[in-house]
Parts: structure tokens; C-alpha cells; sequence
């Protein structure tokens, strides 16, 4: 009894508690409110502008802000979660009433695209295309009817905001749109979600490709600069840094140029260098970070070339990767260790492969000079021990899909440092061999 009349008290006194209750004056300007916002939200789960935009976009039904963001949160919903397409047309029958819920069920029949959305990544592709900025503050200013020039706040901007956004937004669930985009990705030899961790590197992409097809460009030049665009982001770690301000002057740069192909050679001139294939990457390539993107972008060339594993006749790479392939050492772990190679050492990307584990499991602790003595052999008993290559002009070519430097099959420990150093500018040309084919 005694603990039933605590929490009886424990009720009356919520009646006691002062709420805090900020009034901010009218005359605010809106960067003034939003930054208020963020910090006030900030002690718990903190907000971000995405947060504040979608709030203010729900908010506004005079301009249908409200169907946006249904439409933004049902499209990524029901692309991680397509079973949910009943609980919509059940329980919100009027949104499913409406062209919006027609547009974007499609996406329940997706399965794991490589290109997988949050109400974030939307709103960012469908900003920075339509409206040409990258930077989500200033479309807070714009759902406020922010005249930038005279600083004034206009219901004509306002509304002509709101519109503009329900447009692109549209344009960035439609589903040609959207497929025709994951094409442009997969064609670039990226076929996996794991080969391109950044997500700002595809969102830019995504808005890049909506904002030429908007200017009419080519279809063959959009899907040329696409291409390039995503790796040329990868590889110079383009958005890594501070996405929205690099967003902001890549989208406007692509717009002011009469032919965008011209601003992809600007950039390629500065930023992709002789100096930067030739050095730059090189040293990138020294690392022991298997999620490496320089590793990644490697991969990715070789699933592009439709190079087969180390030692495989059949398997190729892009088999590999989609199904949980392994990667293994060329000089192997046990045998680095062995002779004292520290974890750092051993683990460099440039000693990485794509290997069968069968084939691993055979190679065992054996240095390269034994293994490959094997592999040699069965090239001409045309008896496969280590894989199912039998012949020597294929094994040839096997290594060289792989990168694997000359003289391979006679190294040691005594070989393993000057062994990384030709593997890395090895797989460095063919990066670059990969970049210029797209």
C-alpha cells in the first residue's frame, strides 16, 4: 500500500513542475531560429538541418508540405521495408488515394539496391538539383519565403519554394529516374553497397544526374560524367570533408559551364594529375585499412574488366564480392609472421587478393616461390592442383588481371617490400587505366 501512495503523490506533484518555455521575438531572422533550434536539441538525439527542414516542411499544408514529406518518408520506408506498403494503404487511406503514393510504391518491389535512401539523402539530392545550392540552411530560408537579395520574407517565395521542392522530389523517387541512376552506378563497375562508402559520393551523384537530364544534356554524356564524377569523388575524398559547402560550388560550377563535360576536365586537370597517379595514389595504396576506398576503386576496376580471381579459371571478382568472396594474401599471413612481419606490414592492401578458399587453404603457409613453383608445374602436367588453370599464356594473364608483379613466382621474404612497391604502382595504373575508360 505504503508504494501505491508514492506513486500517488509522486502524480500530484507533476502538477507542481514548471515547464520552460522559450519565446523567441518575431523579429528573428531565420538562420537565428534555426540555429536556436539545433542548440536547444542538441542535449539529446541531436538535430540536424535535414530535421528542422522536414519539420518545417510537414508543418505547411497550404502548399501541400505535408504531402512532401509523406512522400519522402514513405519512399525510403519502403525501401528498406517493403512489407510495409499494406500498413500504408491501410492506415493512411488518403495519402494512398493520392498520384504521390502511385509514384513511389514501386520502390516495395526493390530489393537491397546499392543506393539505399534516408528523408536525408532525398531532401539533399532533391535541393541541391533543383534549386542549385547545397547548402540545407538556405532552404529553410526559402520554405520561409526568404528574398536573399533584399532580405525580406515574401509569401510569393514561400509558396513558389514549396512547389519547387514537391517537383524535384517527385523527379528524385521517379522510378526511371532512380533505376536509371543505380544503372549508371553498377556500370561503373560498383556492384556492391560496401565499394562506395560514402553516401554524400552517390547523393551528388544522383542530384548531378538529375540536373543534366533537366538541361536536356546527352544521355551518353550524362552517363560519361556521372561515371566519372562518382570515382573522381572517391579518389580525391571530395565530400569527405565539408559535404554542403562542396556541394554548394560543385552544383553551381556544373551549371555555369555551357558544356558540364568541361568542368569534369577542369577537375580532372587539377585534381587527377600525372602527379596524383603517379604519386599521390601510390602512397594511398599504403595502408593496412581493408575498407580502404583506393582498395575499393581497386576492386572496382577489376569488376569492371571482369578479371577473374588469383589463380581461378571461371570465378570473377564480381562473383566474389556478391557472394561474401574472401580476400587472402599473396606472401601468406603465417608465413610473414614467421619471419617477423609486424600485422602492419603483413596486412597492406597491396599484399590483398581475391582468392577462392579452397585454393587458399592449399597455398597454406608456403611463400610465393613455393606455391607458384606448383602452379607452374600444373601448367604443364595440365593437372590443376591450385585452382583450374592449366595453361600458361591464362596464368600469365591471371597475374596480370591481378596486378601481380613480374618475378612473382621466385619471391621470398627477402622480396616482400619490393614486392608491395611494384604491386602498388601496378594497381595504381590500373586505377587509372579503369578512371579513363569510363
Amino acid at each position: 500500500m505504503s508504494q501505491i501512495n508514492a506513486i500517488i503523490n509522486k502524480l500530484r506533484d507533476i502538477q507542481n513542475n514548471s515547464l520552460g518555455v522559450i519565446t523567441l521575438d518575431a523579429g528573428l531572422d531565420i538562420d537565428s531560429v534555426t540555429e536556436i533550434f539545433i542548440r536547444i536539441n542538441s542535449k539529446g538525439e541531436a538535430l540536424s538541418q535535414a530535421d528542422f527542414v522536414m519539420s518545417k516542411i510537414s508543418s505547411n499544408e497550404d502548399y501541400g508540405g505535408n504531402i512532401t514529406r509523406k512522400t519522402i518518408d514513405y519512399f525510403c520506408h519502403l525501401l528498406k521495408s517493403s512489407e510495409d506498403l499494406k500498413d500504408i494503404q491501410n492506415n493512411d487511406v488518403a495519402f494512398a488515394s493520392l498520384p504521390e503514393f502511385d509514384a513511389i510504391k514501386w520502390v516495395a518491389k526493390k530489393n537491397e539496391p546499392i543506393y539505399s535512401t534516408n528523408y536525408t539523402d532525398i531532401l539533399r539530392v532533391a535541393f541541391t538539383y533543383k534549386f542549385k545550392c547545397g547548402r540545407l540552411s538556405d532552404l529553410v530560408s526559402l520554405l520561409s519565403g526568404r528574398d536573399f537579395e533584399t532580405r525580406e520574407f515574401k509569401v510569393e517565395i514561400e509558396e513558389d519554394s514549396f512547389k519547387q521542392l514537391h517537383e524535384a522530389v517527385m523527379q528524385a523517387v521517379n522510378q526511371t529516374n532512380f533505376e536509371r541512376y543505380l544503372m549508371i552506378v553498377r556500370s561503373a563497375g560498383i556492384v556492391r553497397k560496401s565499394l562506395i562508402r560514402s553516401q554524400n559520393v552517390l547523393n551528388f551523384g544522383y542530384a548531378l544526374y538529375l540536373a543534366l537530364r533537366e538541361r536536356k544534356i546527352d544521355s551518353n554524356a550524362i552517363e560519361q560524367i556521372v561515371r566519372r564524377w562518382l570515382a573522381l569523388s572517391v579518389l580525391t575524398g571530395r565530400y569527405s570533408g565539408s559535404p554542403e559547402s562542396m556541394f554548394d560550388y560543385d552544383i553551381k560550377r556544373f551549371y555555369s559551364f555551357d558544356d558540364p563535360m568541361d568542368y569534369l576536365k577542369q577537375r580532372e586537370e587539377g585534381d587527377l594529375s600525372d602527379a596524383f597517379w603517379k604519386v599521390n595514389l601510390i602512397q594511398h595504396l599504403n595502408t593496412s585499412v581493408a575498407s580502404s576506398p583506393y582498395f575499393n576503386m581497386f576492386l572496382v576496376a577489376q569488376v569492371k574488366a571482369h578479371d577473374k580471381g588469383f589463380l581461378s579459371s571461371h570465378i570473377d571478382i564480381e562473383t566474389m564480392l556478391e557472394n561474401s568472396g574472401d580476400i587472402h594474401h599473396l606472401f601468406p599471413k603465417n608465413y610473414l609472421t614467421q619471419n617477423g612481419i609486424p600485422q602492419a606490414m603483413y596486412n597492406q592492401i597491396a599484399n590483398y587478393v581475391f582468392l577462392q578458399q579452397e585454393i587458399n587453404i592449399k597455398i597454406s603457409d608456403d611463400s610465393p616461390a613455393e606455391y607458384m613453383k606448383e602452379v607452374l608445374k600444373q601448367t604443364e602436367t595440365k593437372v590443376p592442383v591450385y585452382g583450374a588453370i592449366t595453361d600458361i599464356d591464362e596464368l600469365k594473364d591471371n597475374l596480370r588481371q591481378n596486378c601481380v608483379p613480374d618475378g612473382f613466382e621466385k619471391m621470398t621474404i627477402s622480396d616482400y617490400s619490393s614486392f608491395l612497391e611494384k604491386r602498388r604502382i601496378l594497381m595504381a595504373q590500373k586505377i587509372k587505366e579503369y578512371y579513363f575508360s569510363l
